[in-house]
């Protein structure tokens, strides 16, 4: 069937085919997959077209409708035992006789270890293009081509990358820049199971999973409280530490801490760590250089405190205090311990 529809004076109008790779994770389909579909449904804001969500995985608890739910026209559901594990190549080796037969247009994941891993062996197999740890996306008015827009230069230049003469066209994008669609319980749409009676076995055999808190729960905590240089030694950061547990929060830091080794990479915000979005954001001598503030542009309230009054930070944060973080936090711990202890001794 052909890929167009009817224009004004009868000329075929083609429609943009956008496939996201969904992402299954403990037999739950991870909400990432839902912030994919809503670039897709962004993508297709003035064009015809169809967003088609590709699931693979061995068992899956969620329901393959929540994905049409948050914006997916069609959903396949590509199951087997091997797959309960994932395996770039074994991934990779399901879906491409798929993918050659239904040429997408687009072909979109999040740049999340997953993503990172598949996106590179698929494109290296349909010989196109790939641009990496996009933070915006758009169709070309003139050509539909897609603009894959993604830092460049150590964040001091903003690119845009098309490309024009294969397809499909594929990118990964960071997680947390946009929010899922609000899940519309009347949207309807296809969904097919490929129940696969053969599939690779994986080159590699996972032996046991060992969940590291660090790297899992920052990007999905509501407060962050973040240090950079301004604390000036790494055993200030423990100080971080008792204040996020005061507050049920996560400690993240700015590329200089963690350079210098005052914490470690999985606490990195910014343009080379984890973009994050939290409903409070506190920077704690951080100036906030351009590479820092992109990965907490999306946090609901920025809080700032720093000694320079002049420091980049505070031209984005809700709320900023001027002072020496170092005689600030003791402070801030003091109050917030003895609150904690009130509300213990009161229960």
């Amino acid at each position: 069937m052909a890929n167009t529809a009817s224009g004004d004076k009868g000329n075929p109008v083609k429609k943009t085919k956008i496939f996201v790779l969904a992402e299954v994770r403990e037999e739950y389909i991870h909400p990432v997959s839902f912030e994919l579909l809503h670039w897709g449904r962004k993508l297709l804001w003035n064009s015809p077209g169809e967003v088609v969500a590709l699931v693979l995985g061995a068992t899956l608890r969620s329901t393959l409708e929540e994905l049409i739910a948050y914006g997916g026209d069609r959903v396949e559901f590509f199951t087997h035992p091997n797959l309960s594990v994932f395996d770039a190549q074994t991934h990779a080796q399901v879906l491409l006789p798929f993918l050659r037969e239904e040429k997408p247009d687009i072909i979109l994941a999040a740049a999340t270890v997953r993503g990172r891993a598949l996106m590179p062996y698929l494109a290296a197999q349909l010989q196109t293009g790939l641009t990496a740890d996009c933070t915006d996306l758009a169709l070309e008015v003139k050509t539909g081509l897609l603009l894959q827009k993604r830092p460049a230069i150590g964040g001091n230049v903003l690119a845009t990358i098309k490309t024009p003469h294969h397809r499909p066209q594929m990118s990964t994008i960071r997680p947390r820049l946009q929010k899922p669609l609000p899940r519309d319980e009347r949207r309807t749409g296809a969904i097919t199971i490929h129940r696969l009676e053969s599939c690779p076995v994986p080159r590699v055999k996972r032996l046991c999973l060992e969940k590291k808190e660090t790297s899992t729960l920052l990007e999905d905590q509501e407060l962050i409280i973040a240090g950079g240089r301004g604390l000036k030694h790494p055993k200030n950061f423990a100080l971080l530490f008792e204040i996020a547990h005061l507050l049920h929060g996560a400690v993240g830091a700015s590329r200089v801490a963690v350079d210098m080794g005052w914490v470690s990479y999985p606490h990195q915000v910014g343009l080379s760590g984890k973009t994050v979005s939290p409903k409070i954001y506190l920077a704690v001598g951080i100036s906030g250089t351009v590479q820092h503030l992109s990965g907490v542009m999306n946090a609901e309230t920025i809080i700032a405190i720093n000694k320079d009054p002049q420091a980049p930070i505070f031209r984005v944060a809700d709320f900023g205090a001027i002072g020496d973080a170092l005689e600030i936090l003791p402070h801030l711990y003091r109050k917030l311990k003895a609150r904690n202890d009130h509300a213990v001794q009161e229960s």
